[in-house]
């Protein structure tokens, strides 16, 4: 990242024909980081440093990369991007839905007759009526604060009022895809990654103004991972009648890509202007132990903290034996002995469920052992948010597959789980896809399931090692990866990371169902 700051420090002035200048340096360099973080801009360190941007051709030219705003600075580019998304967002939450103006007077009963039957609480019955009234909605919580039963009832909601109504469900990734579908199994609705929706076509997309999706209802699960480009994809593939239904938790990590879409419609000028068609729900219904507690205590924590709050390091003191969260201090010198054995032990469980009879055996279900064998790989979850070092990605899987580790899938043992690393449309795969290594008819495949498959499709997906060559092992994932998966058992390797330790632990914590051990590195 410096390497890239510096590059650009240099680079921009000479493209724009002005001198350099550390002040403009400094907030190049500052950008670039910021950017890494799915934010567009950064304070203006001094009344110096805003000068020099005005002044500088960078600056005041119309052309030029950076726009001064207030006390802000931030990239023209993603500037003028962001203006256009969060205009049309907040333009379609403040219009009223057709069906409402055609029913003025039965959107209040419908919501009210439904959140009784679904004995929703206050905050959750404003969001059914919100979605029966506004053209969009975000709503907002934590884990455990009943979104799922939210969006249940929100989307029984419109059914009612509009019988005829077509809904779509859709995710960033293909795990959270999945993990959607699961939870709206009642509703058998059809339920997919943005990409495959939107008919990605690398760069461009398939769906757009000229040919818009052709639904009535759409709901993005997991939209702190959604970031500019994305959203404004899916607005311009979406009708101007159609309803938006924005689901997701503030205190996860920002998208990879530029923009973090969420995290801007929580500035408190947009919250304001969102009004009654933004819900966040705050009540605590399903409760994860000392796991929720702690997580708890890093929600609200100022975006560019990078120590731990006091209150998560308090509350990790008092763990006990008998908690779900498990706090361990180790020596950064070398991957932690406990994770090195659970992560063999793993190796060698996957490996047996693959040679398995049920398995290989042409006379049983395919299907069913396929499903076996994906279900085993989100039972665990081993995360660290660094690709290098002593407690990084490399590293552990270095440890588990030798040299293979630096060789494509075809090397791997089987019972290894897979990383997709693109967005494969054609095959189905998206970016943080995990599949596994298997060998059937003699060879080495790929086993994936299949996001948002749809009646009459296959849920699984089998391909050759070379139809994904950048594929990378995944016994470990980044946090950012693991965004939109679930694991009974999560271990969670917290070393220097450089970037907010809050918002990785809170997203890493937040994939544990059951138990959860954190290890970070001893004084």
């Amino acid at each position: 990242m410096h390497s890239l700051a510096e590059a650009l420090g240099e680079a921009l002035p000479r493209l724009h024909g002005c001198p350099a200048n550390p002040e403009i340096s400094t907030l190049v360099e500052g950008l670039t980081a910021a950017l890494l973080e799915g934010s567009l801009d950064i304070a203006l360190p001094s009344e110096g440093h805003r000068e020099a941007a005005l002044a500088s051709a960078l600056g005041h030219n119309l052309d030029g990369p950076l726009v001064v705003e207030g006390d802000r600075v931030m990239w023209r580019r993603w500037w003028a991007q962001r203006q256009e998304v969060l205009e049309a967002l907040l333009a379609r939450a403040s219009q009223s839905h057709p069906a409402h103006h055609d029913q003025p007077h039965t959107s209040a009963e419908l919501s009210q007759a439904v959140a009784a039957k679904h004995r929703l609480d206050p905050q959750q019955r404003k969001a059914v009526q919100a979605v029966l009234e506004r053209q969009l909605v975000l709503l907002e919580g934590g884990p455990g604060t009943g979104k799922t039963s939210t969006l249940l009832a929100m989307v029984e909601a419109v059914g009612h009022q509009q019988p005829d109504c077509r809904i779509q469900l859709a995710a960033p990734t293909g795990k959270a895809a999945a993990r959607l579908k699961a939870a709206i199994a009642p509703l058998a609705l059809p339920c997919t990654t943005l990409h495959r929706l939107l008919e990605s076509r690398g760069e461009r997309f398939g769906r757009n103004r000229r040919h818009p999706l052709p639904l009535d209802l759409v709901v993005v699960d997991e939209v702190s991972m959604v970031d500019l480009a994305l959203m404004q994809a899916l607005l311009e593939a979406l009708p101007s009648e159609s309803r938006l239904v924005l689901v997701g938790d503030s205190g996860q990590l920002p998208p990879i890509g530029a923009g973090a879409v969420l995290l801007e419609l929580n500035a408190p000028e947009q919250r304001q202007r969102l009004g009654d068609a933004s819900v966040r729900l705050q009540t605590t219904y399903r409760n994860n132990g000392a796991i929720a507690a702690v997580a708890s205590t890093l929600v609200g924590t100022p975006g560019d903290s990078i120590a731990l709050p006091p209150a998560t390091l308090a509350s990790l003191a008092n763990l006990g034996p008998s908690d779900n969260l498990l706090w361990q201090q180790q020596s950064p010198r070398r991957l932690p002995e406990a994770l090195v054995m659970r992560l063999k032990e793993r190796q060698l469980q996957l490996q047996e469920l693959c040679k398995s009879p049920t398995a290989n055996d042409p006379a049983n279900d395919p299907g069913a052992a396929a499903s076996q064998l994906l279900a085993e790989l989100e039972t665990l979850l081993v995360l660290t948010p660094l690709r290098r070092g002593r407690w990084g990605l490399e590293a552990i899987h270095q440890e588990l597959l030798g040299a293979a580790a630096q060789s494509g899938p075809q090397h791997w043992p089987i019972g290894t789980p897979v990383l997709c690393q693109r967005n494969l449309t054609d095959l189905g795969l998206a970016n943080g896809d995990v599949g596994v290594v298997v060998e059937r008819e003699g060879s080495k495949h790929l086993l994936f399931g299949v996001a948002g498959s749809v009646a009459g499709s296959p849920a699984h997906l089998l391909i050759h090692p070379a139809q994904l060559p950048d594929a990378q092992p995944a016994f470990a994932l980044t946090v950012h990866k693991a965004q939109g998966s679930e694991a009974d058992e999560v271990w969670i390797l917290m070393g220097e990371s450089g970037r907010p330790s809050h918002r990785l632990l809170y997203t890493a914590l937040t994939r544990a169902k059951q138990r959860a051990i954190l290890i970070t590195p001893s004084p």
